[in-house]
C-alpha cells in the first residue's frame, strides 16, 4: 500500500474521551426481545439469532428528520459492544451490499447499522394494490441533498442516542463518504473511514470511463429522466434513482469542484465542522474515485488533516478491486481487517 498525506503522518489520534454521564440506550437485557422469525418494527427491536453465525442481526425501520420511513439493518454482537459503527452506502447502492462487511464488524465487538436511502431498496415506498412491488419514482421528490441533511444526518443522531457512551464510528463508501462532510451532526463522529468516496467531477475520472459517464449522465440519462419523471436503473447506473437525485448528481458531476460549487448547498458549512480522525481509501483500479479525486474530496474538510490511503489490486492479491470492490468477502483477511483495526474494531 502506498500512503499519501496531506501533512506529515502521525499516530491516528485516540477517540475523544466520552461523558461518564452518558449511559447506553437500550444496553442490557431488554435491548432486544428474541423471536423466532425475522420480522420488521418500528417500536422495541426484534432481532433473530442469525443461524450457525455469532452476531445477531434484524431489518429496522429508522425514521428519517423529516419522519419518513427508512429500512435499515442492525447488527450486534453476541458478546459485550465497544464500538458503534453507521455504515453510509453509494449512490444506488441498496444496504445489502455491505452486509458482509457489517457482520464481520459485529463479530468484532460493534453495533453496527445500514440503511437505505429514500427512494432506493428498502426505503422505496411499496404500492398499495397488488403484489408488494416497488411504487414508481416518477413524481418522488428527493435530492442528494435531502439523502445527507434528512436520512443520513438521522441515522447519525439515531446511533448516538443509542449507543452514547460508545465511540461511534462512520464508514462512508463513494456518496456515503461525501455526505459525511455535509452532515450538520458529523462532530459526533470519532472516526471515519471513507472508501472510495470522491469529488466525482467527470474529468477526474480515467479514460475511456470518463466519456462513457459523460454521455450516460448527460446525453442519455438527462433527457431520459425529465420525460420518465426518474431515472432507470437499466441505463447502467445502478437501482432506479429519484429524478431530483440524479439531475443533482449529474450537476456536480459536470462542475469542477462537484459538490463545493453548487451555491444552493446549505450544507457545504459543514465540512468544517469535522474534527475527527479520517482515513480515505483509494483504489487503485477505481476509474470513479481516482486519487486526485479523492484528495479533492478529502480537502473539504478543513479542520483536520485527512490521511488518503492508495491501495492497488496486487497489495492484497486481488486481480481487481474497482468501486465496489473493497466490500466483497474474500477481503476479510486483508482490507477489512486493517479497516476494522484502523477503526479501533479489535
Amino acid at each position: 500500500m502506498q500512503p499519501y498525506t496531506q501533512a506529515p503522518r502521525r499516530p491516528p489520534p485516540g477517540f475523544p474521551p466520552q461523558n461518564a454521564s452518558f449511559q447506553q440506550a437500550l444496553a442490557g437485557e431488554n435491548e432486544f426481545a428474541f423471536v423466532s422469525g425475522k420480522r420488521r418494527t418500528t417500536g422495541a427491536i426484534a432481532v433473530t439469532e442469525a443461524a450457525l453465525d455469532d452476531f445477531f442481526s434484524d431489518d429496522i425501520i429508522l425514521p428519517a428528520a423529516d419522519g419518513y420511513k427508512l429500512a435499515a439493518t442492525l447488527f450486534l454482537p453476541r458478546g459485550p459492544k465497544r464500538h458503534a459503527v453507521l455504515i453510509n452506502s453509494a449512490t444506488a447502492t441498496p444496504r445489502k451490499i455491505y452486509r458482509g462487511f457489517a457482520g464481520y464488524l459485529a463479530r468484532r465487538g460493534s453495533a453496527v447499522l445500514t440503511y437505505d436511502y429514500r427512494g432506493i431498496g428498502g426505503s422505496r415506498q411499496r404500492t398499495l394494490e397488488g403484489y408488494d412491488q416497488p411504487r414508481s419514482l416518477s413524481g418522488f421528490e428527493a435530492s442528494m441533498a435531502d439523502w445527507a441533511a434528512l436520512d443520513a444526518t438521522a441515522a447519525v443522531n439515531w446511533m448516538r442516542e443509542r449507543y452514547q457512551s460508545l465511540p461511534l464510528n462512520y464508514v462512508g463508501h463513494s456518496f456515503g463518504g461525501q455526505a459525511l462532510g455535509l452532515l450538520p451532526n458529523n462532530a459526533e463522529v470519532s472516526r471515519a473511514l471513507l472508501v472510495a468516496a470522491q469529488a466525482g467531477y467527470w474529468r477526474l475520472m480515467t479514460a475511456p470511463e470518463r466519456y462513457r459517464v459523460f454521455i450516460l449522465l448527460n446525453l442519455v440519462g438527462t433527457p431520459l429522466t425529465r420525460a420518465l419523471g426518474y431515472a432507470p436503473g437499466w441505463t447502467g447506473i445502478g437501482e432506479d434513482l429519484p429524478k431530483g437525485v440524479f439531475l443533482q448528481w449529474t450537476h456536480w458531476v459536470n462542475s469542477p469542484g462537484y459538490l463545493f460549487d453548487d451555491t444552493t448547498l446549505a450544507g457545504r458549512g459543514n465540512f468544517s465542522n469535522f474534527k475527527g480522525a479520517m482515513r480515505a481509501l483509494c483504489l487503485a483500479d477505481d476509474p470513479w474515485a481516482t486519487r486526485c479525486a479523492v484528495e479533492l474530496m478529502c480537502a473539504g474538510y478543513s479542520a483536520i488533516r485527512p490521511e488518503v490511503v492508495t491501495i492497488a489490486p496486487g497489495d492484497v492479491g486481488a486481480a481487481r478491486l474497482g468501486h465496489f470492490g473493497f466490500f466483497r468477502a474474500e477481503h476479510r483477511e486483508t482490507l477489512w481487517r486493517s479497516a476494522a483495526e484502523w477503526l479501533g474494531v479489535e
